[in-house]
């Protein structure tokens, strides 16, 4: 008899039990019924006892979804509807003693809502549906998308599709006051004044030829529209023009491509410049509340970037406290 068979014929002492593991079926059964009363013994660790809470027993002032996707509709100036894909970050604040919040139900929620027109005001509608599922005192809603905008070319006649980085942000706190904010990045070319002055100094004093340093820039305006009012993209894009003129172009031939040098030979600009132009034009506009101005110019002469924050100054309103520049790189 080998050894393998005196193993098992071997009996276990009495009082030993079996010690082989048990392993469960690694099946996925496609057929499973899915009961009222197999789904009321599913376990909720979300809603356990403030026993279960690890850590400091605290409010959180905000826990949601971030970046969550799908396409939504939003309409135009000219009453067109677009569809755009679209990604939302929606969160809730939630209480002391309570372990944490149904995250489903924010997305859940929001789907409710897919197939409407997308505005700000919309978001109101939104967020009370929200307080309401998820029995907390504040929500907010952020909704980014690229909306695009048919761009006509400086010279040559040509058109090209301009796409522009954008968000409705919608915010509720625990005195159901609402705050609706539309963010809107512009992307234009700053010519250096400075450089630009040297440059003609040269020309001028030697017979030196010189080109000034321009660079690719971007503007980000936040605003905060008044209750009861509203304010279209394509409105901020024309504030944005008006204030800066000279946006990056899609469409480019020769005619065009003097046309840009000579706008830009016409406005130049320093970081500085760029957000108290911008600050005129939108403190002139009745419909916005509150605002706020990052303007960040990605030098070509030096190995950083030139920054600007500017705030409309409202007692409680924007603070020009933003650090974040990294995610204006254009």
């Amino acid at each position: 008899m080998s050894n393998s068979d005196r193993q098992k014929t071997v009996a276990k002492p009495e009082g030993i039990a079996n010690t082989q593991p048990h392993h469960p079926k690694s099946f996925y059964d496609e057929s499973f019924p899915m009961s009222k009363e197999y789904k009321s013994t599913l376990p909720d660790m979300q809603n356990a006892d403030k026993t279960q809470i690890r850590g400091a027993n605290v409010p959180i002032m905000q826990v949601g979804m971030h970046n969550f996707k799908l396409p939504l509709k939003f309409i135009t100036a000219e009453c067109e509807v677009r569809e755009l894909q679209a990604s939302v970050t929606g969160t809730v604040s939630l209480a002391a003693d309570c372990k944490g919040i149904n995250m489903s139900r924010i997305m859940r929620t929001f789907y409710l809502y897919k197939d409407r027109l997308f505005t700000p005001d919309l978001l109101e509608e939104i967020l009370r549906k929200l307080k309401s599922q998820l029995s907390t005192s504040r929500a907010r809603i952020k909704i980014s998308f690229s909306y695009p905008i048919l761009q006509k070319s400086l010279r040559s006649g040509l058109e090209g599709w301009q796409y522009y980085d954008c968000s409705y942000e919608g915010m509720i706190d625990d005195l159901d006051r609402f705050r609706k904010i539309v963010r809107f990045d512009f992307v234009y070319s700053s010519a250096c004044p400075c450089s630009a002055e040297l440059g003609e100094h040269a020309r001028i004093n030697r017979d030196i030829y010189c080109i000034p340093h321009s660079q690719r820039s971007k503007a980000r305006v936040s605003v905060e529209v008044k209750n009861g009012a509203s304010i279209s993209i394509e409105d901020l894009h024309a504030h944005c023009l008006a204030a800066l003129k000279t946006e990056t172009q899609v469409m480019v031939k020769r005619e065009d491509e003097q046309a840009f040098a000579e706008l830009n030979g016409a406005y130049v600009k320093f970081v500085e410049d760029a957000a108290r132009l911008l600050y005129a034009e939108l403190a002139a506009d009745k419909r916005i509340d509150d605002f706020e101005i990052a303007c960040i110019h990605l030098e070509s002469l030096h190995s950083h970037d030139a920054i600007s924050v500017i705030c409309k100054g409202k007692p409680g309103g924007f603070s020009a406290d933003m650090s974040h520049f990294a995610d204006m790189i254009c």
